[in-house]
């Protein structure tokens, strides 16, 4: 039995997030949709991640058992002849039979992009969060730093989410301008649920006034989700890049 590691990349907007669901389209749906039609069985996929719908991937990683004996590189053009346009798998490498592309990831980096005009982007469309208020990323980058640092970020958590350890490390935290695109980064052992999107929604408050700036660190501590900012849209984010 194979162990094989397939990096793919998606535009989620036609999707309701990687995992199946009932009645719902989803990545992995189709994806195992593909599966069952090169190797004529439906095989177990597992992801690394769980993103939501609309939420795209620059990077995004999964494992698949098989005992077939199609090359990496014919798995890869076989994948691609049969997904739709927005879904391509960019590799594929043997791994141990152990590997898990959720529990062995050591660190994911997310990117969020905010279109910082008062015009629409008809290229931007569905892919990025079209802010029409002056954005300073200087400011907003210093403000970011905050978030660096082990902590219990149960502030930065939607309801909904079972996780029990809210504990998270943020290995960094930064933004950046160009042109009218605002990307925030941010890169952690793990995510909890839309905890990006409410750290982005954070920093749209505190450039709004609404939150008080040089107060995240506070906002962290307080464990209270009602002391954080919006959750901003999910078009605008982007698992960017997955470490093992």
């Amino acid at each position: 039995m194979r162990n094989l590691l397939f990096t793919i990349s998606y535009c989620g907007t036609n999707y309701h997030g990687w995992q199946v669901q009932n009645n719902a389209v989803t990545v992995q749906q189709t994806v195992q949709d593909a599966v069952e039609k090169i190797l004529q069985k439906r095989e177990n996929i597992v992801g690394c991640s769980r993103t939501d719908a609309g939420v795209h991937a620059n990077m995004y990683c999964f494992n698949m058992k098989t005992d077939s004996v199609i090359p990496c590189e014919k798995f890869v053009s076989a994948f691609n002849a049969m997904l739709p346009d927005d879904i391509s798998v960019k590799d594929c490498v043997e791994v141990n039979e152990n590997f898990h592309a959720r529990y062995d990831c050591k660190e994911k980096e997310y990117k969020y992009l905010i279109l910082n005009s008062k015009i629409r982007n008809p290229f931007y469309s569905n892919r990025a969060f079209l802010y029409p208020y002056k954005l300073d990323e200087a400011f907003l980058n210093l403000q970011a730093k905050q978030y660096i640092g082990k902590f219990d970020f149960s502030s930065f958590c939607n309801a909904g989410s079972s996780v029990e350890d809210t504990v998270r490390n943020v290995k960094n935290a930064s933004v950046t301008r160009n042109g009218d695109i605002i990307e925030f980064t941010v890169s952690a052992d793990g995510f909890l649920y839309n905890m990006v999107r409410i750290m982005v929604g954070t920093l749209l408050d505190i450039s709004s006034g609404k939150i008080p700036e040089d107060t995240i660190r506070d906002i962290i501590l307080s464990k209270d989700r009602n002391n954080a900012g919006l959750t901003a849209p999910a078009c605008g984010l982007y698992l960017n890049n997955v470490i093992y």
